[in-house]
């Protein structure tokens, strides 16, 4: 019994396939051969794909790098954040704890209907040990953001000891009074050696900002500000 063998013919079907993408008229691909049809459907989805890919997903890829690179940053920011939230009950106290310190401080910064009997509290106090007030001259006010500085020039003559005990008795005042520039000058000549000593000093003195020196701060520093 006689068998035919059918063989595929390469040569034939290279031959067949060149042969559908020949004589192609560009202004009716729908009368193509199925290959040219096929070939042009992938080249349109391969543009399409690279357009896509370049105009929409490398935006969209270039946002995601940017917030991958901020990871690091938002975990240190989440564990600083976590800390703060753990303790947040011990800052709470902390916070109480220096909002009354400040509070005590402040008492002890007179008003300015005060100065006056302060000074008299350091004019007593020197009195009181027994010096003498060669000079005691309040200078001009200092306004500062938050307070006023009263400067006072001091000249008081006496005793070692006693010039000592006055200075403890102004920093023990109940109001807050430092003294700067301390001079203390001794006698002069045989005759005065055993004579007072003499002391030269600046006490400076503090007070809070009433209501209209506090405005008139903010409206300074509005002005400076604007003039930046």
């Amino acid at each position: 019994m006689a068998t035919s063998t059918s063989k595929f013919d390469l040569n034939a079907w290279f031959a067949d396939v060149a042969s559908q993408f020949q004589g192609l008229n560009p202004k009716e691909p729908g009368q193509w051969p199925l290959l040219p049809k096929l070939a042009a459907a992938l080249i349109v989805m391969l543009a399409v794909g690279v357009a896509g890919y370049v105009f929409v997903l490398s935006d969209v890829q270039a946002g995601l790098d940017a917030e991958r690179d901020r990871e690091p940053q938002l975990r240190q920011d989440y564990h600083n954040k976590l800390g703060q939230a753990v303790n947040l009950p011990e800052l709470r106290k902390q916070k109480s704890q220096v909002e009354e310190y400040v509070t005590q401080l402040e008492k002890q910064l007179p008003g300015k209907a005060e100065i006056d009997s302060l000074l008299s509290d350091i004019s007593s106090a020197g009195v009181g040990r027994g010096l003498q007030f060669e000079l005691f001259r309040p200078g001009q006010v200092l306004i500062k953001d938050y307070y006023a500085e009263l400067p006072i020039a001091v000249k008081v003559s006496g005793r070692y000891h006693d010039i000592g005990a006055f200075a403890a008795d102004v920093s023990n005042l109940s109001r807050i009074v430092t003294l700067h520039n301390l001079n203390v000058v001794a006698p002069q000549g045989p005759r005065d050696a055993n004579g007072p000593l003499s002391m030269e000093a600046t006490a400076r003195t503090y007070r809070y900002l009433d209501a209209a020196e506090v405005a008139e701060q903010k409206k300074a520093a509005t002005k400076a500000g604007a003039k930046k």
